[in-house]
């Protein structure tokens, strides 16, 4: 077998191995119950699934052009998808779209309740 050959077949496995975990993250934002859930399958495996997507193009490709466009792609998939997963995360905590039971806010616990006054020795942290 070629080198040509080798590469064709370690990048079409890439392909599919990309393709199965996007499809992954797909189905796991269709079928999983809350924010936070969606949220790592909106990110996790979406973003691993187009980064080896990327890698078997460009070794079944194997033109430089067209492996620059790939590396473009992948690094503004690493750069975007961490911001939106923290975007969606803050979005979520603030509009309380989460489940109370995954979630400890520890903020919450420092805080003293309304009209309830700090116990002697106790400080308030903000």
């Amino acid at each position: 077998m070629t080198v040509e050959g080798v590469l064709d077949v370690v990048g079409a496995v890439l392909i599919l191995l990309g393709a199965a975990l996007s499809l992954t993250a797909a189905i796991g934002l269709l079928r999983l119950p809350d924010v936070l859930n969606r949220m790592h399958a909106a990110s996790k495996p979406q973003t691993l699934g187009f980064l080896l997507l990327c890698v078997g193009l460009a070794l079944v490709l194997r033109d430089g052009a067209a492996t620059a466009m790939l590396v473009l792609a992948a690094g503004l998939q690493l750069v975007t998808a961490p911001v939106a997963t923290q975007m969606m995360a803050k979005a979520a905590h603030r509009t309380g779209q989460y489940r109370a039971d995954l979630v400890v806010d520890d903020r919450d616990r420092d805080q003293p309740a309304d009209g309830d006054e700090p116990a002697d020795g106790d400080e308030q942290t903000r």
